[in-house]
């Protein structure tokens, strides 16, 4: 039998962290991204977060903000995990987020086909839905490859045809653009599913 494949180090967080990065030019910079997580394991608990930069170049603007059940996890999640993700990296955006408290968190739709996830509070509505989606496949990155570049992620990733960022029912202007993962063309918005970091010893 084969021997299990075991990740050295110290599991830091596990859950969901499905995206969507959009650009309204393929060669241009991104001018929309949201970044949603369901955490079920942490070292602050468990929680949800959607993290919203609808103007990125801009600090304070009103639509840059994060929607959270529980702020401590969300702004450990924002300076140790997004602040190192490729599309959000420099962001103005990030040092400007107003933290708005979470209400409700619903998620609809199949991923086999169309998914939902919708986060209200505070009398904003952000919806963020996929469309088109892809079979999932399962990759783990190493620490080399990895957005922090100091964590095993193992995940499991859905790409999509098409996606959408919408508040209040406004959708954001812009398209997900093509991207490679693990050998698997997707693009900048996709499912990501049993995702857990760990960090090297």
């Amino acid at each position: 039998m084969a021997e299990p494949i075991v990740f050295d180090g110290t599991v830091e967080w596990s859950g969901e962290n499905p995206g969507i990065s959009l650009k309204t030019d393929p060669t241009g910079p991104f001018t929309a991204l949201a970044s949603f997580f369901r955490v079920v394991l942490s070292p602050h608990g468990r929680g949800h977060a959607l993290v919203l930069a609808s103007t990125p170049a801009a600090g304070a603007a009103p639509g840059n903000l994060c929607l959270t059940d529980n702020e401590p996890l969300a702004r450990w999640l924002i300076a140790n995990y997004v602040s190192h993700f490729g599309a959000w990296k420099g962001l103005p955006a990030l040092g400007g987020l107003r933290f708005v408290p979470a209400e409700t968190v619903r998620s609809s739709g199949d991923p086999a086909s169309m998914y939902t996830e919708e986060v209200s509070g505070g009398g904003t509505t952000v919806r963020l839905t996929w469309r088109g989606l892809g079979a999932p496949f399962c990759f783990a990155l190493g620490p080399a490859q990895s957005a922090t570049g100091r964590h095993h992620m193992p995940s499991v990733f859905i790409g999509c045809a098409s996606a959408s960022i919408e508040v209040n029912g406004a959708a954001l202007p812009g398209q997900p653009v093509p991207r490679v993962v693990a050998g698997h063309p997707i693009s900048t918005a996709m499912l990501a599913f049993s995702e857990t970091w760990v960090r090297v010893p």
